[in-house]
C-alpha cells in the first residue's frame, strides 16, 4: 500500500517507534516529519486504542503523530518480540521511552537489538537517565522542571516557584535525542555501526538553563526570579500601553539611546541614572515605570511600528488565537493542513525548518490503532498465512 512521504529528506530510513505521551513521540515526529519510514508500535493491550497522553482523536495526540503509520503488537508474548526482531533487523532506528529497566525485561534493549542488527540506531529517553541514583524514577515534565532549575527563575520574584507554560523538558528532550539520532545516522554512514543515544527530561533541562548555567558555573552567580524583566539587558521587558501589553528589548548603548530617542525622552541617554548598563541595572525599577508612564498614552498597534521603525525591537504579546491570526505567522505557514478522519482536512502545527529542495508537509493522518499492521508485515517480509497466524493467536 502506498504511503505518502512528508519529505524526502529521510525517506531512506525506517524508524521503529515505541514511545508514549510527549518527549518520545516528539522525537519521533521530526523522523517522520523530514520523510522516514516511521512504524508506529501500539501495545496490543490498549484495546480501546488510546494510550497515556490524552484521547487518540484528540487534538494532541493528533499533532503529535502525523506522518506515522501503526500496527499492533504483543511485545510480552515471546512470538510478539520475534516478530518486533525480525522488524529490528531490517529497520534503521528504534525510539523509546520506557523507564530504563522495561526495556531490558521485554527483551528490546540496545544490546538485544544489536545483536541482530549492528547497524540499528537506538534512541532512549527516561526521567533522569539510563543509570545512576536516579534512573528508576519515573519521570515528568514538571519534576524536571523543577530539579533542573528553570522553576526557581520563572515567575514574579517573590512569588515562589512557577512552571513554564509549556512542557520544556518532555519537548527538548525530545528534540535533543532526534539530534542525537541523526548524529549517529551521519556518524554510521562512516564507521558502519551503529550505537546507543540517550538523554532525559534532567539533562535536556539543565541543557536548556543556557546563560544562567554557565553564570553559576563560571561566575558562581545564582540566578534568581525576574519576572518579566530580562536579567541582563535592560531595560527589557513587559510595559502597559493603552489598550494592553507590549514587550521592548533593548541590548546594548546604541538600541537604548534608540529606544529612549523614540519614546520622546531623549534626556535619558545622559541621565546619570540611566546613561549607562550599570546605572540602568541598579535603577531598572524606576527606569520601567517612566518608560511605562510614556507606552500607556498610546496603542499597542502605534508602539510597535514606531519601536521597530526606530531600530528597538518591540512585539505585542499574543494570545494563542491571536499569534495564528498574525501575519507574519500566517505567511510562514506555521499553521497547516492535514488529512484527517473521512478525508476531513484537520489543521495541525507545521515545522519551523524549511529546507528549499525536500521541505516537510503534513502529508498523512495520525494513524488509527493498529490501523497499517498488515500492509507494514508484508513490506518486512511476513507471509499472509504468517500474519493470518499471528493475528488469530493475538499476537498482533
Amino acid at each position: 500500500m502506498t504511503f505518502p512521504r512528508a519529505s524526502q529528506a529521510l525517506a531512506r530510513f525506517t524508524v521503529l517507534d515505541l514511545t508514549r505521551v510527549r518527549s518520545g513521540p516528539t522525537c519521533v515526529r521530526q523522523l517522520a516529519d523530514w520523510g522516514a519510514n516511521v512504524v508506529k508500535i501500539d501495545a496490543l493491550s490498549d484495546s480501546n486504542g488510546e494510550q497515556p497522553g490524552g484521547p487518540r482523536r484528540g487534538s494532541d495526540f493528533q499533532n503529535l503523530h502525523r506522518n506515522k503509520r501503526a500496527m499492533a503488537l504483543n511485545l510480552k508474548n515471546p512470538e510478539g518480540l520475534a516478530v518486533f526482531l525480525r522488524l529490528a533487523a531490517k529497520a534503521d532506528v528504534v525510539v523509546e521511552n520506557f523507564r530504563p529497566d522495561v526495556k531490558a525485561r521485554l527483551g528490546i534493549d540496545y544490546d538485544s537489538l544489536r545483536e541482530v542488527n549492528p547497524r540499528i540506531v537506538y534512541g532512549s529517553i527516561s526521567g533522569f537517565g539510563q543509570d545512576g541514583p536516579y534512573h528508576k524514577r519515573p519521570g515528568f515534565d514538571q519534576i524536571a522542571q523543577g530539579m533542573g532549575g528553570l522553576m526557581s527563575i520563572t515567575g514574579a520574584p517573590g512569588g515562589g516557584p512557577m512552571r513554564a507554560g509549556i512542557p520544556v523538558a518532555d519537548l527538548t528532550a525530545g528534540l535533543f535525542c532526534a539530534l542525537g539520532i541523526l548524529t549517529a545516522l551521519l556518524e554510521r554512514d562512516v564507521s558502519g555501526e551503529g550505537q546507543w543515544v540517550q538523554t532525559s527530561l534532567l539533562q535536556a533541562q539543565v541543557f536548556m538553563l543556557d546563560f544562567q548555567a554557565a553564570r553559576w558555573l563560571m561566575e558562581r552567580q545564582v540566578a534568581g526570579q525576574a519576572g518579566n524583566n530580562h536579567p541582563t539587558s535592560i531595560p527589557t521587558g513587559v510595559f502597559r500601553t493603552a489598550d494592553g501589553f507590549i514587550n521592548i528589548a533593548t541590548t546594548g548603548g546604541k538600541i537604548w539611546e534608540r529606544c529612549a530617542e523614540a519614546l520622546g525622552a531623549p534626556e535619558w541617554i545622559t541621565d546619570p541614572d540611566y546613561a549607562t548598563a550599570s546605572a540602568r541595572s541598579t535603577n531598572r525599577n524606576a527606569l520601567n515605570a517612566a518608560i511605562e508612564a510614556r507606552t500607556v498614552a498610546r496603542p499597542t498597534a502605534e508602539w510597535v511600528p514606531l519601536l521597530n521603525d526606530a531600530g528597538v525591537p518591540c512585539g505585542p504579546i499574543y494570545r494563542i488565537d491571536e499569534v495564528f491570526a498574525d501575519e507574519q505567522v500566517r505567511h510562514l505557514a506555521l499553521a497547516q493542513d492535514a488529512p484527517g478522519e473521512d478525508d476531513r482536512p484537520i489543521t495541525l502545527v507545521g515545522q519551523p525548518v524549511t529546507l528549499s529542495r525536500t521541505p516537510s508537509r503534513i502529508a498523512a493522518r495520525p494513524p488509527d490503532f493498529g490501523e497499517q499492521t498488515a500492509d507494514i508485515l508484508t513490506e518486512f517480509g511476513f507471509a499472509a498465512d504468517e500474519i493470518a497466524g499471528l493475528k488469530a493467536r493475538n499476537v498482533v
